[in-house]
């Protein structure tokens, strides 16, 4: 979940002027069961989008084709990476608790989920900078995915991290949150999924090419969006709760000057909703358009804004954050 400095990772602009985020690890998962065979296939099958699918004898995928694109370019990345000549047999099976299209960053968490269990079994020496740059560049380089880096890097560290990023280079900051502050942060705020998914890849490029052609408006709201960054994570640590309420409807309205994709008729009337009946404010996950909202409600509205939200046809959700990142295990 990124609460602040979203978008300020994503290139050129990270290039250029240096991106921060605050991101937090929320109680939703990726899943993956990795299992080798002595039979020269591979089996993959995603339970929670119901795709089950048999290879034989698959020295390197095509990725032309973009069906379980993420984890034929794993695949093909692992083999070519740490120079693997023998063919890998093996039955992988995934399921990710956040719905595609969620802004939850949930392809990413996949990603990095497959990743880690690929070095589970071969014994990668990937360490956990090594694991979210590997995932990143999958993503972005190989198989030519638009978006940022911080949800690689959020998967695999887990808990309160504030981000800097650079062209070349980036550093994860764990924040040391008292825990009566995440408990009054759960308490406090409510993440609403709008029932609709959005192709990020299409707000992402509108944002880059606005940064690209030097747009005054949309450069200055990634200058606000940064700075958000800096006052939340300040605001987090000495726990004025109340601000982040504030900061994120800030963050919200420079959000939307990035690109005008990022909102549309829908997410406005919710949020308008949300601020007229206890939000002291909210913003959308991931790059926008749909997914998932979440808002910061002030003392005494909690349930009343809970009931407002339930009568629009997405559905409300508590928020409960982990201090997890990612995990792997042989059995």
């Amino acid at each position: 979940m990124g609460l602040a400095g979203g978008g300020t990772d994503v290139g050129p602009y990270t290039d250029q002027y240096g991106g921060a985020i605050l991101n937090a690890t929320i109680n939703k998962f990726a899943y993956a069961t990795l299992t080798p065979l002595s039979l020269p296939q591979i089996v993959i099958k995603c339970h929670d989008i119901n795709e089950h699918h048999i290879f034989n004898s698959v020295e390197e995928f095509d990725l032309s084709d973009s069906k379980l694109a993420l984890i034929k370019g794993i695949h093909n990345r692992v083999k070519k990476e740490f120079n693997i000549k023998q063919p890998l047999f093996y039955q992988l099976e995934t399921y990710v608790d956040a719905p595609p299209g969620s802004g939850l960053g949930s392809s990413s968490t996949l990603v990095v989920t497959i990743l880690a269990a690929f070095a589970e079994w071969l014994d990668l020496p990937l360490g956990d900078y090594d694991l979210a740059h590997l995932a990143y560049s999958i993503e972005r380089e190989d198989l030519e995915l638009s978006g940022g880096k911080q949800d690689q890097y959020a998967a695999t560290f887990g808990g309160f991290n504030f981000m800097e990023f650079y062209q070349d280079r980036v550093v994860v900051n764990p924040l040391r949150i008292k825990q009566n502050y995440i408990y009054e942060l759960e308490f406090s705020m409510i993440q609403y999924y709008t029932g609709t998914s959005r192709l990020s890849s299409k707000i992402i490029d509108a944002q880059v090419k606005n940064v690209s052609e030097q747009a005054v408006k949309s450069i200055d709201a990634m200058h606000s969006l940064k700075q958000l960054a800096y006052d939340m994570k300040e605001s987090l640590l000495r726990g004025r709760l109340n601000d982040i309420g504030h900061l994120l409807n800030d963050s919200w309205v420079s959000k939307k000057d990035t690109a005008d994709e990022v909102s549309n008729t829908l997410v406005d009337e919710i949020y308008d909703a949300a601020i007229h009946n206890g939000a002291l404010g909210g913003k959308i996950s991931g790059a926008g358009g749909g997914g998932y909202m979440m808002f910061y409600v002030k003392n005494g509205y909690l349930y009343h804004l809970i009931n407002v939200l339930n009568k629009f046809d997405g559905q409300v959700e508590r928020i409960n954050f982990s201090d997890k990142g990612v995990l792997t295990w042989r059995t």
